[in-house]
């Protein structure tokens, strides 16, 4: 199966990582809100280390739902207590040293022990009441900070077309292809190498209940339509986090 994966790279645009994997995770039912948001707004909240990328001179925001299965080290079992959680993740785009990627504004997570690993790490974790329900192929997603409530996100989505994969110079690909993971700690900046088959992902429809992942970009969310995407499940490697100059 690992081998599968790492044979598969055509889709990507930027390299592979150097050196070995170190842990694996599947993600399922993702959905994928993409928010167009004013490239001088966006870029008043980018550190130093990486630069803004935008498509066609507009940023974006994404907050992303979903469900981890099957957390594992490489070569070992899945990890006690971490085996399946949910996760929902607010990042934007951009570009360090030619290479394109994410940069995450937070990762709110269920299963404290996953929280407290991650942070121990540098990663910008937050421990979160969260709850999943699927009813005839449609997911209620529930998600509220336990430190801060005003961090809150409620609402269902569902696929609405068949299955795709992005073309290589669409904005759904430009969204989505992206396999290297930045975030700031201490005015430090850290990088995750990732890899994955190619998304196929579906158009999505959704009912959105509350949403407040990103309260300092609130006001210009609220006027701005998302780009709604679904995928079922990939298989996701990740390589060890390390500090960047």
């Amino acid at each position: 199966m690992y081998k599968d994966i790492l044979e598969s790279t055509q889709h990507r645009v930027d390299p592979l990582p150097k050196g070995p994997w170190l842990m694996t995770q599947k993600w399922e039912h993702l959905l994928f809100m993409h928010f167009p948001v004013p490239s001088e707004v966006m870029r008043r909240h980018i550190p130093e280390g990486v630069e803004l990328d935008t498509y066609k001179g507009v940023a974006w925001l994404t907050i992303l739902p979903f469900k981890i299965n099957d957390m594992r080290f490489r070569k070992m079992p899945p990890i006690p207590f971490l085996k399946s959680f949910l996760e929902l993740n607010v990042r934007t785009y951009v570009r360090r040293n030619g290479i394109s990627g994410i940069y995450f504004f937070s990762m709110d997570a269920e299963k404290l022990l996953a929280v407290l690993g991650a942070r121990t790490g540098t990663l910008p974790y937050f421990h979160a009441r969260m709850k999943m329900k699927e009813k005839k192929g449609a997911f209620h997603y529930y998600s509220t900070r336990k430190r801060d409530a005003t961090f809150a996100f409620e609402g269902s989505y569902h696929p609405v077309s068949e299955s795709y994969y992005p073309e290589k110079d669409s904005l759904a690909f430009w969204l989505v292809e992206r396999y290297y993971l930045w975030s700031e700690s201490k005015n430090a900046l850290f990088e995750v190498g990732i890899h994955h088959k190619p998304w196929k992902i579906h158009d999505a429809e959704a009912t959105i209940i509350k949403q407040n992942m990103a309260p300092s970009l609130s006001d210009t969310l609220l006027n701005a339509e998302p780009l709604l995407h679904y995928a079922p499940a990939r298989r996701v490697l990740f390589w060890p986090l390390k500090k960047v100059d």
